[in-house]
C-alpha cells in the first residue's frame, strides 16, 4: 500500500480508529444503517441498487465497493448496476440543468421576489428550451431514456431517480420525480424507505471518509 494514497482499502485499523471517541453516536448510525438497508416493503436487492447508483453521486469509493459488493450477493448483475447507475447520471444532470431555471430567474430579475422556489418555476423550463432547442432536446432525450423499462423496471428506476434527488437536494427533481414514483403505484412505505436509503447513504459517505481525516491528522 503507497503512503501516498488517500483511500485505504479495507484497512480495519484504520476504519475503528475512531470508534472509541464517539462509541454511543457510531453505535447509532451503525444501527440506522442496518435497518435503513434491512429488507421491508422494498427488497434488499433494490435497496443495494438505489445503494449503488446514490454513491456514485456522493462520490464515496467505499460506499461504491461496500455495495456493489453487497447488491452481488443479492444476485444483481453487472448489466441491472449499470442501469441503476446510468439513473443516477441522469438526475444528477437533471438537478443541474433544472437550476438553470434560477439563472435565468436571476438573469431578468429585479431583485423585487422573495421566492427562489415557486412551484410555478417549473413551467419555465421551456423558456431554457427556446434558447436552445438542440441541447434541451438532446438532455431530456437522455434522462427520457435512462428512466425507461430495461432490466430494471420503471418503478424501480423511478425509485432510483428519487433517492438520487434526495441526494442532489434539488427541489424541482424531487417534485418531479416523487410525483412520478406516485404515478408509478409506489406507495409512502416504498417511498420512505427509499428516501432512507438515500439518507444512510449520504451519511454513510461522510463516515467513511472518517479514515481520511485519520490519515491527515496522523500525517507529520
Amino acid at each position: 500500500m503507497s503512503n501516498e494514497s488517500l483511500y485505504i482499502r479495507h484497512n480495519q485499523a484504520y476504519s475503528a480508529k475512531l470508534f472509541g471517541y464517539a462509541p454511543e453516536a457510531f453505535k447509532a448510525f451503525g444501527e440506522f444503517n442496518k435497518q435503513a438497508l434491512a429488507a421491508g416493503k422494498l427488497s434488499v436487492k433494490t435497496k443495494e441498487l438505489i445503494a449503488v447508483a446514490v454513491a456514485h453521486i456522493t462520490g464515496c469509493p467505499y460506499c461504491i465497493e461496500a455495495h456493489v459488493g453487497k447488491a452481488k450477493d443479492q444476485n444483481t448483475s453487472l448489466e441491472e448496476l449499470v442501469e441503476s447507475i446510468v439513473v443516477a447520471t441522469a438526475v444528477n444532470a437533471h438537478s443541474v440543468f433544472y437550476n438553470a431555471i434560477n439563472a435565468l430567474n436571476a438573469y431578468n430579475s429585479s431583485g423585487a421576489e422573495e421566492d427562489l422556489y415557486p412551484r410555478s418555476n417549473l413551467e419555465k423550463i421551456e423558456e431554457i428550451e427556446k434558447l436552445n432547442e438542440t441541447q434541451y432536446t438532446a438532455f431530456t432525450g437522455f434522462v427520457h431514456s435512462a428512466l425507461q423499462p430495461g432490466l430494471l423496471t420503471g418503478k424501480e428506476k423511478i425509485l432510483i431517480a428519487l433517492a438520487s434527488a434526495h441526494i442532489t437536494g434539488n427541489a424541482y427533481s424531487i417534485d418531479i420525480f416523487a410525483r412520478q414514483a406516485k404515478e408509478a403505484g409506489t406507495s409512502l412505505e416504498e417511498l420512505s424507505e427509499t428516501i432512507l436509503v438515500a439518507t444512510v447513504l449520504k451519511a454513510g459517505s461522510a463516515l467513511a471518509h472518517r479514515v481520511n481525516a485519520q490519515q491527515a491528522f496522523d500525517r507529520e
